[in-house]
Parts: structure tokens; sequence; C-alpha cells
């Protein structure tokens, strides 16, 4: 089941949800009427997503990434069908969104996910299995492979009212993989985890990827987005304000590199310090420190014209968290 990573999993455009917040919001049509005689502070409308497009490749883990309010939640319950979008529209695995034949390829994850207490996780998954129209021997085998590799297996007689928040969480994963799913949506997939257990949904997430799958990940753990995704949206205000490859994102402006020469006088280092935001002794010669308001060759150059060496250039790239905050500096105004 390996595809093509130019294929696409997943794609909207132009997605908008708007949420009537007026006291006629409950009554659409006459909402809608109210709003066409244009009176002011009648009817009201909350865009909690605002033209939202974006596409996500097949065989590729995709972050979703937003501060809380964004429009993340929302944005994914356009994607998986519960709720329509006001304008724009998209396709899921090919098919337009809400697709009955694509959404039986998907697994779902929600941030909150709700269980029947009463049921212990062969029980669970077996219903849900019921859900897909799969054979009792296939619920079975699949239900009893799951608990195993989510690491539940301590926990096969013991009902989910007596689970803790992290063991809902990894039963809430198998629950979207009984289907066994080309495309999974996972949101908030590492919340209530301990770092062992976070440590054990990325190992799932990348097997998931190895086996051609496409995961498409909502979370503001911004450490477990960094270490596993391909490509990233950051979304702020129901807004996409960046989108590429982590590669990219993390070579943003705002990173620090580090120049290192040797065999240079006092009296050059005075005419060098003003190229570099700031300057350290170090063994054997001087370290540069540039940030993006410093030109790197220019730096390089004037050492050499001064008979002094380049002992080495190393560029820090910036944490995810780091071009997260200024992303939305910038979308503020800041």
């Amino acid at each position: 089941m390996v595809h093509a990573h130019t294929e696409t999993a997943l794609s909207v455009e132009g997605l908008t949800k708007i949420f009537d917040t007026g006291f006629l919001g409950g009554m659409p049509i006459l909402g809608r009427w109210f709003r066409g005689l244009n009176l002011k502070g009648v009817a009201q409308g909350l865009r909690v997503v605002d033209g939202v497009s974006f596409s996500v490749s097949r065989g590729e883990i995709f972050g979703f990434l937003g501060p809380n309010g964004a429009g993340k939640t929302t944005t994914i319950k356009m994607l998986t069908g519960l709720i329509h979008p006001s304008s724009g529209g998209g396709t899921l695995l090919g098919a337009p969104l809400g697709d009955r034949a694509a959404r039986s390829k998907l697994g779902f994850l929600p941030e909150h996910p709700y269980f029947y207490d009463y049921l212990k996780p062969l029980e669970f998954l077996d219903f849900y299995g019921q859900l897909f129209g799969l054979t009792a021997r296939e619920r079975r085998r699949r239900a009893e492979a799951l608990i195993d590799r989510v690491g539940l297996s301590h926990a096969r007689g013991r009902p989910v009212r007596k689970f803790s928040k992290g063991m809902i969480q990894r039963l809430g994963i198998a629950q979207a993989l009984i289907n066994d799913p080309d495309l999974i949506i996972l949101d908030e997939p590492m919340s209530g985890l301990d770092p062992v257990g976070r440590k054990d949904v990325r190992d799932i997430i990348l097997e998931l990827r190895a086996q051609g799958r496409t995961v498409f990940l909502s979370s503001h753990i911004l450490q477990d987005v960094e270490m596993i995704c391909d490509r990233v949206v950051l979304l702020y205000r129901g807004k996409v304000i960046d989108e590429g490859s982590l590669d990219a994102l993390l070579q943003a402006p705002g990173g620090v590199v580090e120049i290192t020469a040797s065999g240079l006088s006092p009296a050059h280092m005075e005419a060098l310090k003003p190229l570099a935001a700031r300057v350290a002794n170090v063994a054997g010669g001087h370290r540069f420190y540039l940030d993006h308001g410093h030109d790197q060759r220019a730096l390089i150059e004037a050492v050499f014209q001064a008979g002094g060496e380049i002992v080495s250039v190393t560029p820090h790239r910036l944490a995810l968290e780091d071009v997260f905050v200024q992303q939305i500096q910038q979308a503020e105004g800041r």
C-alpha cells in the first residue's frame, strides 16, 4: 500500500467556517434574511476558519499547528465531514469532503474522545470494527494486534472507566486504526501522555508513514512535531500564516551563525566587531555570533583581508517554537 509522494491525500481551498452568534443564530433562514437587510447587531457571524488552503501528499506526516482558538479543531471537523464549511471545499483521498466511501478509508482521533466507559478494550474496538463492516474474525485479529501495539495489553480485562487519560488516548489511537485506514487524522494525540507514551505514539506514527499511509497531525507539543513531521501549516486566528517543509521553516531568518576565526590582532578585532552581533574570546581565537541582520560573507571576507583564518562556520537552526512565535508576532504586527 505504498503510495507516491506526489499524489494528494487531502487538499482544501478557501475553507471557511462562520458560526452565527446573534440571537437568530439558531434560525438559519431568518438569520440569512436579516443579514440581507444589513441590520447591524441583529445577526452576527464568528469567522472561526477564514479561507484556509493547503494540500497533504500521500505518505507524509503533516503537522497542523496553532495556538488554542486558532481554528484547528473546527478545520478538522470540516475535513472529517462532522460539520459543513460555510464556503470553500476540498478533497479527501480523491473524493469531495464528506464523501462516505472516502471516509471509510479515514482514521480519526478527536481531541476529546468520548468512549462508553463500561466497555473493555476488545469490546470497544469490536464495536468500532462493526461500524466499518468488518467480520468478527477480522475485528478480533485487528483489535488484539492494536491493543498490543498501543501498550494496553495489561488492561485487556479493565473497563474504560478505570483508564487514566493517557490510557484512553492510547485506546483512541487504536480505534483510529481499526479500519486499516489510508489517511489518519489525529487531533492532539500526545495529550495526556507521559514522555514514554509520547515516544510510543511517535513510533506508531513513523511506522504508519513507513507503510505508505498519510498522517495529519494537530498538536501544540512542538517538540514532537519537529521530530516527526515532513511539512507543517501554521494557523492563527483562522488563517494560514505559513506553510512548508520543516527544514525550510527552521532555516528562516532569526537563526544564529557562529564563525570562529584565528590569527586576528586586537586592531583588526576592533574593525571586525561591528560586523557581528557579539564576539567572544575562545581558545586559539575569537568567535563571532551573527543573527539575520548580519552578512556572513562580509565577515568572512574581512577576516581573510585582515590576515586571519576561518576555523569553523556553524549555523544554528531555529527551534520550531521560535518560528511559531515569530510568525504570530508578525501576524499581530508586533
